[in-house]
């Protein structure tokens, strides 16, 4: 059986940190005029990431965030009064403010766990790193963790799960699915359900 064999930089496009970059879909920027229905998101001259709710500060660009399945229309203030010159925005309804703290929640989980999985790799020599580069990953961390005792342990779990999905053991795994689910494989329905659920349960990206 001829082996399909995918290289470590084929599967980084579709691994945990493929999609992890994936997320900069979410920044796409839709032209609304309420800043109650977005998050901002930006890197400050250390390198530290920053999420918030209120707009960053003046001259700092920023990617900005729209709560998934908020309308442009939903946002847009109508009638003739609104376009008047310093119409004030309407306030964010409990609903809009619930999604965006939720949406606000997600993602400083996935800036706290990406940093923390890297803080561990190059605090522990896995990989080449700098004074800087630990500091920064340190204040992002810091930044965008919860410092709820038990909220911060399951994002330290995440970073561990992370950390495993990352790994060339999980890399050799799913690079052994492929094979066995390549045109032309006879591997038994059994021999696949079971690499899958290894797969899906030890190699998958606990964040997006």
């Amino acid at each position: 059986m001829s082996r399909l064999k995918i290289s470590r930089r084929t599967w980084r496009a579709r691994s945990p940190i493929g999609r992890l970059s994936a997320a900069a879909v979410l920044t796409t920027l839709l032209a609304s005029p309420s800043a109650l229905a977005q998050v901002y998101r930006w890197v400050d001259q250390d390198g530290v990431t920053h999420l918030s709710s209120e707009k960053p500060p003046a001259g700092v660009k920023a990617e900005r965030i729209d709560i998934p399945g908020m309308s442009k229309s939903s946002s847009k203030s109508t009638g003739s009064s609104a376009s008047k010159a310093g119409a004030a925005a309407a306030p964010a309804s409990p609903a809009v403010v619930a999604q965006r703290e939720e949406l606000l929640g997600r993602l400083r989980t996935r800036e706290c766990v990406i940093a923390l999985e890297a803080l561990e790799r190059k605090t522990s020599g896995a990989e080449p790193s700098s004074a800087t580069e630990i500091r920064r990953l340190k204040q992002t961390a810091d930044l965008n963790c919860s410092q709820d005792p038990a909220r911060r342990r399951q994002q330290e779990e995440m970073a561990a799960r992370l950390r495993v999905a990352n790994s060339p053991a999980c890399v050799e795994a799913r690079n052994e699915l492929a094979d066995l689910m390549a045109p032309g494989s006879s591997a038994p329905r059994e021999q696949v359900r079971t690499q899958q659920a290894f797969v899906d349960e030890h190699c998958t990206s606990p964040v997006r």
